[in-house]
């Protein structure tokens, strides 16, 4: 049984910094349509309200917010080179260390997806009523830019944290699994101890 949990462990870890990097790439690919299509619309960097299509401040209020979610995923990343650094990829036994970095993973993890659904949503939602699309198409079409309408980068965050949440779910059920184990295996050397004496 200890072979099977061992194998799943690691791939459990595996799989955390594997989902944390996908976080992070489409943290980096969250601005990619909004600046195709609303960055050129902004006439003057200094005065915002200057704009061919109302609504595309948004392209601007979405900065600060796409930096936190790069650097949390970074942070993200980093939890995750903890579950490796702690070895609770291969540990037999867990200790303190094991417990804590899952901890720290499992809690930041779903912080981080919950966070970033709700500011995405809102975002999300602000594109969609206060863009002015038709201005918008009358820009792209003048400037030869590209004419977005589509929500695919907003909408793939759904995916995205849900493996996220899925790896979280996966090595707390993994910690349960091993403490359980270990129990029974303390059991057995305790049986074992008293046949002898």
């Amino acid at each position: 049984m200890y072979k099977k949990q061992m194998k799943l462990q690691k791939l459990i870890c595996i799989a955390a910094i594997i989902v944390c990097a996908i976080a992070f790439v489409y943290s980096l690919g969250l601005m990619t349509d909004l600046y195709d299509a609303l960055y050129s619309t902004m006439m003057n960097s200094y005065d915002l309200t200057e704009t061919d299509v109302p609504g595309s401040i948004i392209y601007y209020m979405m900065q600060d917010f796409n930096k936190a979610l790069l650097r949390y995923a970074i942070g993200l990343i980093l939890l995750a080179c903890l579950l490796f650094l702690t070895q609770t990829h291969v540990r037999r036994k867990y200790y303190i260390g094991n417990y804590v970095s899952v901890g720290l993973f499992s809690v930041a993890s779903i912080a981080y997806a919950v966070w970033a659904h709700g500011w995405i949503e809102g975002y999300k939602y602000a594109f969609l009523t206060q863009v002015d699309f038709e201005a918008l198409q009358k820009h792209a079409d003048m400037w030869k830019t590209a004419y977005v309408d589509s929500t695919f980068w907003f909408d793939l965050h759904y995916p995205v944290y849900a493996l996220l949440l899925i790896v979280v779910a996966l090595l707390i059920a993994n910690l349960i699994w091993k403490a359980k184990l270990m129990k029974e295996e303390n059991r057995l050397i305790a049986a074992g101890k008293e046949a002898v004496a």
